[in-house]
């Protein structure tokens, strides 16, 4: 079953890569422990992703599954836990299918062997008593299909019980995590892509044995997938990528364009055709907010951090945005770094490393370990919508502050006005007095210049490609963040800091505006009053939100 996989770099016989980390083996034996990599890394090894480069012999792939065999019995640490049995199940029978079809056109050596396939058989048997309860979210997904390709691939009693578990955490898991706009509950943008891929699997999968799955469950299964695959062609930037929001990074899940070939092949999905016009898209259940006109893009995360009973993959990233101009990523997600209690694992996760609000110096959530969260912002409020033929207002409120001294509630407003200019206000409610920041992160491709008064330039190889100025009385400095797009991948970039402080309401504003239009947008708002306190559109309409 020819499917869809991520990048999966090997190197040669003699080493793997995972995570932008090396390991080299003494005679191609691999070290099935590696104690001094991290866990991550670690997991990688097992998971046995690399069995689809097509840069690793083949003769390879084979020495390598029998001496995962033979060095790692049942319960072995990092090679046994569910997750990486799921993945790891998954991944030999695509391989089995795929090099037993290739082996019989040769007349080769018949595969699997039967080592193989005893060794396979034990692991279903395995993960079967190891489901992921106490976790559940993507992992138990993983569990689920990794029951159903068990069931599928092999035959009796044992066989029947997998693929009828597998099939029902598949069903419950559809409605569970894929919301009713299409968006993954995770809010994870790669998850979602990963988990979206498995059901495109299972649906490849079962359309070679039609009796296993009913009509009605695939066409379940087909229109959900169908939502999730519009959901992730309306968040995906124009530069082809997925956003990265929470828990995302590039390199992971095979890319949207992937995707869409792969599901045009199973379902027949088509990826609606672009626009040159003025788009609005509001996605209520997972909280995003897209606002595009053909090269140029904001989308705000305003929704839950995930769902209440596992919010592992949550960033502070709370009414935050990423914005593309002319194609470009120029205000971006910090990403991910790694999952260890590393210093990196920390500013990923804070409020800092994003493109939202720090109020008296607090995390929106409270984030702690490497997957925790204790007390969490939760939004408010979330609206997007046209106001003119150019012109868009988005409006936001998350009540993470709620818990200072003032009960604070932190408002959004950002609006295009056409021509290439976003304005960001952000108002802080609540009584007392209060310290309140907002961050722009600017992609390290490009410098952030002193332009005048209140005014600094972004600029590429000398050519200007935005302009970012205050609107309000604040001050201003250039920071250092890191960006962190694949995993194992820091990069210096510069962040533009506003801040003020005194007794709310409290507020800050500024004006992004593309640079081959700041002459005629400077212009227009020569004569223009100094920015104003507006009230919500929920108060203009008579109705409190809070």
């Amino acid at each position: 079953m020819p499917g869809v996989h991520g990048p999966h770099q090997s190197h040669d016989g003699e080493a793997l890569i995972f995570l932008k980390q090396k390991k080299s083996f003494s005679n191609g034996k691999p070290d099935w422990v590696c104690r001094e990599m991290p866990k991550l890394w670690r997991y990688n090894l097992h998971y046995f992703d690399y069995l689809h480069d097509p840069q690793r012999s083949f003769e390879n792939k084979c020495f390598l599954i029998t001496d995962w065999i033979q060095h790692n019995p049942p319960g072995t640490e990092d090679a046994w836990e569910p997750y990486t049995v799921s993945l790891r199940i998954v991944n030999w029978i695509k391989f089995f299918l795929l090099s037993n079809e290739a082996n019989q056109e040769e007349g080769n050596e018949k595969l699997p062997r039967r080592e193989w396939i005893e060794s396979l058989y034990q692991q279903a048997l395995w993960l079967e008593q190891h489901i992921e309860y106490h976790i559940l979210a993507n992992h138990y997904l993983k569990n689920g299909i990794a029951l159903f390709f068990a069931g599928m691939y092999f035959e009796g009693v044992d066989a029947d019980r997998w693929l009828k578990k597998g099939l029902r955490i598949l069903r419950e898991e559809l409605k569970e995590q894929f919301l009713v706009d299409g968006g993954h509950f995770e809010r994870s943008s790669m998850y979602h892509s990963i988990c979206l891929v498995d059901y495109l699997d299972v649906l490849n999968l079962a359309r070679n044995s039609p009796a296993a799955i009913s009509c009605e469950i695939a066409d379940e299964f087909t229109g959900k997938s169908t939502t999730a695959l519009d959901f992730l062609s309306s968040i995906c930037l124009p530069d082809g990528a997925i956003p990265l929001f929470n828990d995302s990074a590039f390199g992971i899940a095979p890319t949207p364009r992937q995707i869409f070939e792969y599901a045009e092949r199973v379902i027949g999905y088509k990826v609606p055709s672009p626009s040159n016009s003025l788009v609005v898209s509001a996605f209520e259940s997972s909280g995003y907010y897209v606002c595009r006109k053909a090269g140029d893009m904001i989308i705000v995360d305003c929704g839950p951090i995930g769902p209440d009973y596992q919010p592992g993959h949550a960033h502070c990233d709370t009414l935050s945005y990423e914005l593309t101009i002319d194609g470009q990523r120029v205000v971006i997600d910090s990403g991910v770094f790694d999952y260890e209690p590393s210093q990196e694992r920390r500013y990923a996760r804070s409020t800092r490393a994003h493109n939202t609000v720090m109020v008296d110096g607090e995390e929106q959530s409270e984030i702690w370990g490497v997957f925790r969260v204790a007390r969490r912002a939760k939004p408010v409020q979330g609206y997007i919508d046209k106001t003119g033929h150019e012109s868009v207002l988005f409006e936001g409120a998350h009540d993470g502050y709620r818990r200072l001294t003032g009960k604070l509630i932190h408002r959004r407003r950002i609006s295009y006005e056409g021509q290439g200019s976003w304005v960001i206000t952000d108002v802080l409610e609540g009584n007392g007095t209060h310290r309140m920041e907002s961050f722009v992160h600017i992609h390290p491709d490009f410098t952030i210049v002193p332009s005048g008064e209140d005014v600094f330039g972004i600029e590429r190889d000398g050519e200007a490609i935005a302009v970012i100025e205050a609107l309000s009385a604040c001050r201003m400095e250039i920071e250092q963040g890191c960006y962190f797009p694949e995993f194992g991948l820091s990069r210096k970039n510069p962040v533009l800091a506003f801040s003020c402080s005194g007794e709310v309401p409290l507020q800050l504003s500024y004006r992004i505006q593309k640079a081959r239009d700041r002459r005629t947008e400077a212009h227009r708002h020569a004569n223009s009053l100094p920015v104003t306190l507006l009230p919500s559109r929920g108060e203009r309409a008579g109705n409190q939100n809070l």
